[in-house]
């Protein structure tokens, strides 16, 4: 049996614009990036799906209408858990 190879993708999102993607990495990159995320205190959240949509995407992009509802969801449980959001 093997672990599947990790796959990280890095958003920032400032109001008002979309969120867009600051790093991508697969095997030993996406681990560092976990990694690098959880060292400096940034939220972490598992969705394989949509890590494996994002990871299509360029740097500094703005993530696709599409994919909006996915994010915001992701989003509004780390603002919530953080005491951002009500």
């Amino acid at each position: 049996m093997t672990k599947p190879n990790p796959i990280a993708v890095a958003l920032r999102y400032e109001k008002p614009n979309a969120p867009h993607v600051v790093a991508t990495g697969r095997g030993p990159v996406g681990q560092a990036i976990i990694d690098k995320a959880k060292e400096h205190g940034i939220p972490v959240q598992e969705n394989p799906m949509l890590a494996e949509a994002l990871s299509t995407l360029e740097l500094d992009q703005e993530i696709p209408e599409a994919l909006y509802k996915a994010v915001a969801q992701i989003l509004g449980y780390i603002l919530r858990t953080a005491g951002h959001l009500k």
